[in-house]
């Protein structure tokens, strides 16, 4: 009996020659729509869907395949003789061999312009129908949705006749794992349509971007996934102009550094960051100096850490950015000169450029954080805060440069991780305290780190101080301005501390923890 294939695919790569080949072997092909009409043109002899079926395609296409002729074909099991009689009395002749893709629903809603009416449209019935009966019916029917995988199939069909099973059962797993993605890409459309806050079911999907040799540590296996709509500002999405592969935790940190510069679109800044804390920001007029900023705010820790800037590197940059080890330089571009100067005798140097145009599309994407058994997902910490609704709680109001350097503070704190202490001036960080299980322990780091250097400079915490005793070091050590969260129930002793030093202190009424 000769064996059946069915093509319809709207992603027309390598169609032909697969399909050629299989007429070479003697393989009579179903097809439909534009997939018949590409193969006919090429020469190759199809039969039209609706010869099969004996129903003609209507509703534009909507109605073509989903038939007992098709489905019957594909789920028949050959193993059970009251399969196959059925299948003869009814006419069903067995399909063995089924080739879809889908329409482009992914393609469609990424569009900036895409219309409600067209993602439905390109809404896939009869495909995926096709896929899962024939993944279903895997013991008997190979199922192709990849044109990567035409080669394997037509070299197995060529050596012995058929695929393996085991083939068979691997090109089955990637089906279901495609109809999945389809659908939960179609889920979270019609999800955000409805403005569906909290569904019942949360449907994810993602899609390799790159295998990692380890993750976490060497131990640990790892591989790094991106969203199936790609997020154009992310580190999947950027460039890599020099380097070594990314490695896991250069990842996570990269995606940390990228989300602390986007506060800081206002002025030129660089942000340096060693183990997902800011180890140093710089704020200036011009990228050198912002860079000089950053460098000088720990020119230890950055030793092999990740610098984000925000503006175009130059050569001037470059040559201070050169002889210091650092694992990753990101920003939106990079001078020729520059390039030539970060790459010289720097093989290993990750040198990433992304598109800075987009920071303001990647803040809707929520945070999910795996846990054993689970996954927690919240909103990024993206609140718009305004400074006139800041409440200076203290007798001394501050001045004009405490102000400012308070709000830079204030914009620094954000991303380290808690119990976290930052202390600046008006343009650059001056010490951190990361990560404390106790805030005084992050004061005092803090301080160590910026001491000789705090003529001027302010404080500002991720969270409330507990106890007053926070206000007592940071008063000792000389500092005149602090800005926090309030909240605490001993807010009173730290404002009558405050008091007692001469010191300004601002409620902003907004937490940053980061765990």
């Amino acid at each position: 009996m000769t064996k059946k294939a069915l093509i319809s695919v709207s992603d027309k790569t390598g169609i032909v020659a697969f399909a050629q080949e299989l007429e070479k072997l003697g393989w009579d092909i179903i097809s439909t729509g534009g997939t018949k009409a590409a193969l006919d043109t090429a020469g190759v002899a199809t039969i039209a869907i609706d010869d099969v079926t004996g129903f003609p395609e209507m509703m534009d296409g909507r109605v073509k395949t989903l038939h007992p002729k098709i489905h019957g074909g594909l789920l028949a099991r050959r193993d059970l003789d009251s399969h196959l009689e059925a299948a003869k009395s009814h006419g069903i002749d067995l399909i063995d061999l089924v080739v879809v893709n889908l329409y482009p629903f992914k393609e469609t809603i990424a569009k900036p312009d895409v219309t409600y009416a067209d993602a439905v449209e390109n809404i896939d019935i009869g495909g995926p129908s096709m896929l899962r009966s024939a993944a279903k019916n895997h013991a008997s029917v190979t199922v192709v949705v990849d044109p990567a995988d035409y080669q394997i199939v037509v070299d197995e069909l060529q050596a012995a006749g058929a695929t393996s099973l085991a083939t068979r059962k691997r090109l089955a797993a990637k089906v279901f794992r495609h109809t999945a993605a389809y659908d939960a890409l179609i889920a979270d459309y019609f999800t955000n349509q409805v403005g569906e806050e909290k569904p019942e079911k949360l449907t994810l999907t993602y899609e390799l971007k790159q295998p990692m040799r380890y993750g976490e540590n060497p131990q640990q296996h790892a591989d790094f996934y991106q969203t199936a709509l790609p997020l154009a500002y992310s580190i999947a999405a950027s460039k890599q102009l020099n380097g070594k592969e990314l490695s896991f935790n250069n990842i996570r940190d990269a995606d940390a550094a990228i989300q602390i510069i986007r506060d800081f679109q206002d002025r030129p800044t660089v942000v340096a960051l060693k183990h997902m804390n800011p180890c140093g920001i710089g704020q200036a007029e011009d990228i050198e100096t912002a860079w000089d900023y950053a460098y000088a705010s720990d020119p230890v820790s950055i030793f092999g850490g990740i610098v984000v800037l925000n503006r175009e590197v130059d050569a001037a940059t470059a040559e201070k950015m050169h002889p210091i080890f650092l694992e990753i330089i990101i920003a939106p571009s990079y001078t020729p000169e520059a390039l030539e100067i970060l790459t010289n005798k720097k093989k290993n140097l990750r040198i990433l450029e992304l598109d800075f145009s987009q920071q303001a599309d990647s803040t809707t994407e929520k945070e999910v954080t795996g846990v054993l058994g689970g996954l927690l997902v919240q909103d990024q910490d993206v609140v718009a805060e305004d400074s006139s609704d800041w409440q200076v709680v203290t007798k001394r109001t501050p001045s004009l440069e405490e102000q400012t350097a308070l709000a830079f503070a204030w914009k620094s704190i954000k991303y380290v991780k808690s119990n976290g202490i930052i202390i600046t001036d008006d343009h650059m960080v001056l010490g951190v305290g990361p990560g404390q299980t106790n805030r005084v322990a992050s004061v005092k780091i803090a301080i160590d780190q910026a001491k000789d250097r705090l003529d001027g400079a302010v404080l500002a915490s991720d969270a409330f101080f507990p106890f007053a005793d926070n206000i007592e070091e940071i008063a000792a050590a000389g500092i005149k301005a602090i800005i926090q969260p309030g909240g605490s129930v001993r807010d009173q002793e730290s404002i009558d501390m405050a008091d007692k030093h001469g010191l300004t202190m601002i409620f902003t009424g907004v937490r940053h923890f980061r765990h």
